[in-house]
């Protein structure tokens, strides 16, 4: 008989359904599933399992708005590509399936895409994410998942802790780099003229 397993994770805020090789779902299936559950958020990593995630609190969703505002702004004056926010799914190369909180993709790699792929989960590796560390998330953990982007195709990586202050940046070929206590980070140069002012993101505006 078929069995899922839960395994619930310390953080009290996310959960993991180890599903492999007891139940096998399709893109098409997992796709409807996120569907059918809009309250929540859903990755799958590449060995299969869903991670269900609650929604964010107050200071980590006001953190989110403002890293999506600004990253949005710079992309409509730039014009070369298409800025995505948290709700935004992308079926990697390895097959996992990833929501980073933002993200930023190229018009010319879009191009390439169907119409009917662009109404489900995007089929790349964004060129450039940012995850936002929440009080709840482990950095371990998502440090493993900036490595996957890089690995995956992402040409630069952000991993903002507003708890530390830092950032880590990723890049591919080279090991992370953590600022401290910065009040701006800019993208250069693979994202030209985009600077995120953290002034906001250290101190919420709630």
């Amino acid at each position: 008989m078929s069995q899922v397993l839960v395994e619930p994770q310390l953080s009290q805020t996310y959960i993991t359904l180890r599903l492999s090789p007891a139940i096998e779902i399709t893109d098409d299936e997992f796709f409807a599933f996120c569907q059918l559950n809009r309250d929540l958020r859903f990755e799958r990593t590449a060995e299969g399992d869903i991670i269900v995630m609650a929604p964010t609190g107050g200071e980590t969703g006001n953190r989110n708005a403002d890293i999506t505002a600004q990253l949005v702004t710079w992309t409509k004056r730039d014009g070369t590509g298409a800025a995505f926010d948290s709700s935004t799914g992308f079926k990697l190369p390895n097959g996992a399936d990833r929501s980073p909180d933002g993200s930023w993709v190229r018009k010319s790699r879009l191009a390439a895409l169907t119409h009917e792929e662009k109404l489900k989960f995007l089929p790349l590796c964004p060129d450039f994410v940012i995850e936002l560390l929440s009080p709840t998330d482990t950095l371990a953990v998502t440090q493993a998942k900036m490595d996957e982007y890089i690995e995956n195709g992402a040409q630069l990586g952000w991993l903002i802790d507003p708890e530390m202050r830092q950032i880590h940046i990723y890049r591919p070929h080279q090991a992370a780099v953590i600022l401290e206590t910065v009040t701006e980070i800019a993208a250069d140069p693979e994202l030209p003229g985009f600077v995120l002012d953290l002034r906001e993101i250290w101190e919420p505006g709630v």
